[in-house]
């Protein structure tokens, strides 16, 4: 897949436009972003201070819906028809499918909570929520904050430093795309390798934490 191919990569769905100025759509998205992290982060919290953890389809849509308030009609809401993802060779699921897949991928985290790595629970969040497309709009956005919750919950502690997970990913979508594109082929071969998604988690996670480090090794602030 060439640069240019990357670049025009993103989800295409029939939904009406409640913002139509780009610049308008920006800085509503860009709003929208703060909220969706900051809601993570009360989820993060609320799941550590219980000392337990189940994913939901609620928290999934929940997050969906702080990145897209008053820029999608379907804010919190699984898309009503078929999506296509332009640049990518992945044609997601019938709209039909969506509900039942997205319980999958909840008990997939839920069964695995115990015997699973963080990376590999967040990288695999990351992957199955991109590859069921569950969303008009918003999918990306949410699979990266996604990884970040489960992530966070999983080590027991909201992972510190910034740039956040989420935007470190965003930072490296080469890579990012190419670890979607690597457990996509894998899945199509009939087996679930999420392992170039987790290289690359760790990588970012490391980043994340090296920047905390080096804040806190200056001496002039």
């Amino acid at each position: 897949m060439t640069n240019e191919e990357r670049k025009a990569r993103h989800s295409r769905a029939l939904e009406p436009n409640l913002i139509t100025d780009p610049r308008l759509k920006a800085e509503a998205e860009a709003k929208n972003g703060l909220r969706q992290y900051d809601y993570a982060v009360e989820a993060i919290q609320e799941a550590l201070e219980r000392g337990r953890f189940k994913l939901r389809l609620s928290l999934i849509l929940s997050l969906q819906r702080q990145a897209l308030q008053g820029i999608s009609v379907y804010a919190g809401n699984f898309r009503p028809g078929d999506v296509k993802i332009e640049g990518s060779k992945h044609s997601p699921v019938g709209a039909h499918l969506v509900p039942e897949l997205v319980e999958e991928l909840c008990d997939y985290i839920n069964d695995r909570w115990n015997s699973s790595s963080a990376f590999h629970l967040a990288a695999y969040a990351m992957w199955r929520l991109n590859w069921i497309h569950p969303f008009a709009d918003g999918n990306g956005r949410t699979s990266r904050v996604l990884s970040f919750t489960v992530f966070s919950i999983k080590i027991g502690a909201v992972l510190p430093g910034t740039p956040t997970l989420p935007d470190l990913i965003v930072d490296h979508r080469q890579q990012y795309e190419d670890a979607l594109d690597a457990a996509d082929a894998a899945f199509a071969g009939g087996k679930i390798d999420v392992s170039k998604m987790e290289e690359l988690v760790s990588a970012l996670v490391a980043r994340q934490l090296t920047n905390v480090h080096d804040m806190a090794s200056r001496k002039n602030q």
